[in-house]
């Protein structure tokens, strides 16, 4: 009997396995808002590292967070780095490309908990009177991540926090 289960149980991590393996070598994530203010009020907000605090979902999981700004005040070449506890981990961004008020690019490097160096997009498109605003993020996906992606869907975990930030966002820039 104990035979017949320890295959059992070695076969369903095989199968794990072999279904991790097929996951693509990337991911993305997308979520989009309708905000009601012109284009160039929300991309103030997004190019200036030090507005995060008042709408980044990910500001909030450590008050204690150690922050360190660099480059410019804002827009291109302007950096931000944290260090903090384990939800919030440690990492660097950097706005490599700045298109106001329509594209944001960042560049976004994790170091903690575990390495990943990913790719986060803000497009802004005027609708009426209002703007859609989009955040992506784009990145590779290694095996480990591909193994997660099985358990933790990762399109919905982070697509929760880009739509908490999304929601932050509109307060912030409708108020």
């Amino acid at each position: 009997m104990f035979r017949i289960i320890a295959i059992v149980v070695v076969v369903a991590i095989v199968a794990l396995l072999g279904y991790a393996v097929t996951k693509p070598d990337t991911f993305h994530v997308a979520r989009s808002i309708v905000i009601k203010a012109p284009p160039e009020k929300i991309y103030a907000l997004l190019d200036d590292f030090h507005a995060w605090r008042g709408w980044s979902p990910y500001e909030k999981l450590d008050p204690a967070m150690t922050r360190t700004y660099g480059g410019p005040a804002r827009g291109l070449g302007a950096t931000y780095a944290w260090t903090g506890n384990g939800k919030a981990g440690a990492g660097r961004m950097a706005i490599v490309e700045a298109a106001a008020p329509s594209k944001l690019q960042i560049s976004l490097d994790f170091t903690k908990p575990f390495a990943a160096h990913n790719v986060a997009i803000f497009t802004l498109a005027p609708e009426g009177d209002a703007t859609r605003v989009t955040w992506a993020m784009d990145g590779p996906s290694p095996f480990f991540f591909k193994l997660m992606d099985v358990v933790f869907n990762m399109d919905r975990m982070l697509g929760k926090d880009f739509e908490a930030g999304l929601a932050d966002l509109k307060a912030k820039a409708e108020a």
